[in-house]
């Protein structure tokens, strides 16, 4: 038991505090043993304290024990919390023969809720004395019967356990008999009784006998049986066969009544001891009694049941042959029935498959499955060969030893290819006519990532509008995969890299999962106009296979941004434009214009100005250029007229909707001696200062114009000896400047430091720059020269420079593929130019600091827009491409 009263009171302690923190991590049982038939209340164990449980919380706890079957046979005293035996244990009754019994308890406790488990094993007490099944038995001895004869006797049995069940058996002395006791192989005991000395009817005709079993329990306890055993009377001949042994032979699967053979046994008596009657001795099996059956007359021995080579191959048949006598003597033969085997089997094939699912990167001659192969029938009928039904699979088969097959791997295997085999084994014996079986196989292919995935294609272009929501999807790119399960799972990632200053993830995002790519904040086309950036496309399989993609992304523009008014100076501010004009002009003359820039690109910032008309007035003494801002009167002014006149001028661009600027010019007429010499200012009035930046900016511009007159002499120079110089295949290296071939009427260099830039961005260095020349008609006369840019052009490049982010690099303002093909126009922003005749220098609309395309257009302002002949308009549109690309004209 657990429970020792023996045990010191600190030990108790520890071992209570030890099972309570058990008892606490959920994990231990606690066993006590109690012997059966124990009486009631006899202790048990200390289950509280073993428990960890205090005695005090016993009933408020709610502590009750539960167990299966009978609930009666073991209690708890809550006061004490002792388990007692309640009533009378049996352990045969609980568990019968079993060598281990044991009652389990289910201890609850509530508050908080507690299970325990307790076994309580039941200890076996010698308490059952051997028993005979009867308490008389009979033997029947002729008195003929020599010594050392045996007869079996019937022994005891004990329903306990171990050394209380074990017997020893012992026979009451007396003079003809005694007791032999072998052990079997079940470990049972086998009684035979003994002759020790022939019987004499004559002398006793009956003999009482006592067997006496003991088991081996303390104590020990008996168990008796009577032995009644009658002497019979003999007869003195008995009847005798011809053999006492027949050999026959006979067909598996003969028919029922066939005869086997007839015996024939002679007897020396007379009268009725001579009368034989034959039988099947008691040794003979029921099996063979249920094939066979003999006529007690004649002796013939006849088939009975069906006969099978297999289930049994010989049969051995002991036949008694009995006389009529009172006191019968027998005589014994033995038929021994060999069957001859017939082919009425199929062969049986048992296949085990050791690597199935096969990998299909296994090597060839990789053993897929054991193929074992049998016959119940013998010799040829019994010899079975095995081939595959089925050709062109890669698997063949190999004979390992005598009706042993191997299924082996005879060529590279691949699941996308073929996923699975269905291999047909056909087993056939050797038999006549011969009988064969088959048997299928299935045979999977087991994946190996072998197969990254794929896109359909290595780039996509995506058009994203600018101003999208944060969070939008804006494509979805999908990498199947061949490969199957988790070799097939794909994960989709951003290559991350650096856009600017910022990280390519504040940009975009990819669902792992979905391949769902987002836009995680507004996009701005002024900001960025193309993001490239690639996706990498990860399987699960071990070790991962990927793959990526390239995605250009372009931002479409919106009209998200009004037309800006320009300041009318340098340094200025905007504001109301105040212009001083003499009233001696004439009609058409250019008394003041409006500059303004569009942040927007394409016809988003295409502008146009409008001069919205005075209330109630006739007509305006006013105009304003549609696209060039410039304002002209449209008569000779006189006295009449207003000396004030305060203008509103609308700038739209061609957005949908259109987005507006107003300006306000205010003109103030005066008399031709007050004219001022500098013909633009402010309305807060101009300053010395500002006289003095006017005169810089003038010195300025003849300082460029110099500058710019020799870079054009250098590059002709350039020019002439590059032309005469074989073509060379240029990469990008610093110092060598490109040169653009100039047209009949102007040329323009590009300078190194624009040049630097294009070859520090990603890919191949863009090393060529080429020229396309319009379509020119007839030179003019010297009359007709087109006059040189106004000093004002520059703000049409430079602010616009400031303003603008990069763009594709074939988007120019003019795109011709030659004399006389066809061309695109693209609007242009305006040139701030004062008079109409003079010619424009401007980028296409949208062009800034990347931008590698310009247009020069030398003749009157704007043709195309304002409507003088086409004629006298000359252009010249140069592009700036990658080395090796070929032009692709745009549709």
């Amino acid at each position: 038991m657990v429970y020792s009263q023996r045990s010191l009171a600190a030990r108790r302690l520890l071992l209570s505090h030890l099972l309570l923190a058990i008892w606490e991590a959920g994990s231990g049982q606690v066993h006590y043993s109690v012997p059966e038939e124990a009486k009631h209340g006899t202790f048990v164990g200390r289950i509280a304290q073993d428990l960890g449980l205090e005695l005090a919380e016993l009933v408020p706890r709610l502590f009750r024990v539960a167990s299966k079957g009978r609930r009666d046979l073991l209690e708890v005293n809550l006061q004490n919390g002792i388990l007692f035996v309640n009533s009378r244990i049996d352990r045969e009754e609980l568990c019968g023969r079993s060598t281990v019994c044991s009652i389990h308890l289910e201890v609850i406790v509530e508050r908080p809720l507690q299970v325990f488990h307790v076994d309580v094993e039941v200890k076996d007490i010698n308490d059952n004395p051997p028993r005979f099944f009867r308490q008389e038995q009979k033997l029947f001895i002729l008195e003929s019967r020599i010594a050392d004869s045996r007869f079996p006797l019937e022994g005891a049995s004990d329903m306990d356990i171990g050394a209380n069940a074990e017997l020893r058996y012992k026979l009451n002395s007396n003079e003809y008999f005694d007791l032999d006791v072998k052990r079997n192989e079940e470990e049972t005991n086998f009684l035979e009784l003994v002759l020790k000395k022939p019987v004499d009817r004559e002398e006793t005709q009956e003999h009482n006998l006592l067997l006496i079993a003991t088991d081996g329990g303390k104590p020990e306890l008996t168990g008796t049986v009577q032995l009644l055993i009658n002497v019979l009377d003999a007869n003195d001949n008995a009847p005798e066969f011809d053999k006492s042994i027949y050999n026959v032979r006979l067909l598996e699967n003969t028919p029922n009544g066939t005869l086997v053979i007839k015996l024939n046994a002679s007897d020396a008596d007379e009268g009725i001891n001579k009368e034989i009657v034959y039988l099947f001795s008691n040794l003979v099996l029921d099996n063979v009694k249920s094939k066979f059956i003999i006529d007690s007359n004649s002796g013939e021995i006849t088939v009975k049941g069906e006969l099978d080579y297999e289930d049994c191959n010989l049969y051995e048949i002991n036949v008694d042959a009995v006389d009529k006598s009172a006191f019968p003597l027998t005589g014994h033969c033995k038929v021994i029935v060999k069957l001859l085997d017939e082919n009425d089997n199929t062969p049986e094939m048992v296949i085990t498959s050791l690597s199935l699912p096969v990998q299909e990167d296994a090597q060839v001659g990789t053993v897929i499955a054991l193929i074992s192969l049998s016959d119940r029938d013998s010799g040829s009928n019994g010899q079975v060969t095995c081939t595959l039904s089925a050709s062109h699979i890669p698997f063949k088969l190999v004979s390992t030893f005598k009706n042993y097959y191997s299924l082996v791997l005879d060529s590279a295997l691949d699941r996308e290819s073929v996923s699975g085999y269905a291999v047909v084994v056909t087993a056939r014996d050797g038999g006549s006519p011969s009988l064969s079986a088959t048997a299928s196989v299935s045979v999977k292919v087991a994946d190996v990532n072998d197969n990254a995935p794929a896109f359909a294609q290595p780039e996509y272009t995506v058009f994203v509008k600018e101003n999208n929501p944060p969070g939008c999807h804006i494509f979805t790119v999908s990498a199947p995969d061949a490969d199957a399960q988790e070799n097939a799972l794909v994960s989709y990632s951003l290559v991350e890299r650096r856009v600017g200053e910022r990280a390519l993830s504040s940009y975009v995002s990819v669902h792992a999962e979905s391949g769902k790519v987002y836009a995680l904040q507004p996009l701005d086309h002024e900001e960025l106009e193309l993001l490239q950036f690639q996706v990498s496309a990860r399987d699960a399989g071990v070790p991962p296979l990927g793959s990526n993609v390239t995605l250009q992304v372009f931002v479409l523009d919106e009209n998200d941004n009004a037309p800006a008014l320009l300041p009318p100076g340098a340094g200025g501010v905007g504001g109301a434009m105040s212009q001083l004009v003499s009233r001696s002009v004439g009609a058409g003359h250019v008394v003041a214009k409006v500059r303004a820039v569009d942040a927007d690109s394409g016809y988003n910032a295409w502008l146009s100005y409008e001069l919205q008309p005075s209330v109630g007035s006739a007509r305006s003494l006013f105009r304003v250029g549609l696209y060039t801002g410039e304002i002209s009167t449209t008569r000779a002014l006189d006295e009449a007229d207003a000396p004030r006149q305060r203008l509103l001028v609308l700038v739209k661009d061609h957005g949908e909707p259109a987005l507006v600027a107003t300006a306000t010019v205010l003109l103030s007429l005066v008399d031709s001696g007050q004219a001022p010499k500098t013909p633009l200012r402010m309305s807060s009035g101009t300053t010395g200062p500002e006289v003095a930046l006017v005169d810089v900016n003038v010195y300025l511009i003849i300082a460029i114009c110099a500058v710019s007159s020799l870079l054009v002499l250098t590059l002709l120079l350039y020019t002439a000896l590059r032309c005469s110089a074989p073509p060379t295949q240029g990469v990008c290296e610093p110092g060598k400047p490109t040169l653009v071939c100039s047209s009949a009427v102007g040329s323009w260099s590009y300078s190194q430091q624009r040049r630097q830039r294009v070859c520090s961005g990603e890919g191949p260095p863009k090393a060529d720059l080429m020229a396309f020349s319009p379509s020119l008609p007839q030179a003019p006369s010297s009359s007709d020269n087109p006059r040189q840019p106004n000093p004002d052009w520059r703000y049409s490049a430079s602010l616009r420079a400031g303003m603008h982010s990069s763009v594709h690099l074939e988007e120019a303002g003019i795109l011709r593929a030659g004399p006389g093909g066809p061309d695109q126009q693209w609007p242009t922003v305006s040139s701030a130019t004062p008079e109409p005749e003079a010619g424009e220098v401007s980028p296409p609309v949208g062009a800034g600091v990347n931008s590698n395309s310009w247009t020069f257009k030398y003749g009157p302002g704007n043709p195309k827009q304002s409507g003088p002949e086409p004629k006298k308009q000359t252009q010249v549109s140069f592009l700036l491409r990658r080395k090796g690309e070929a032009s692709q004209p745009r549709q």
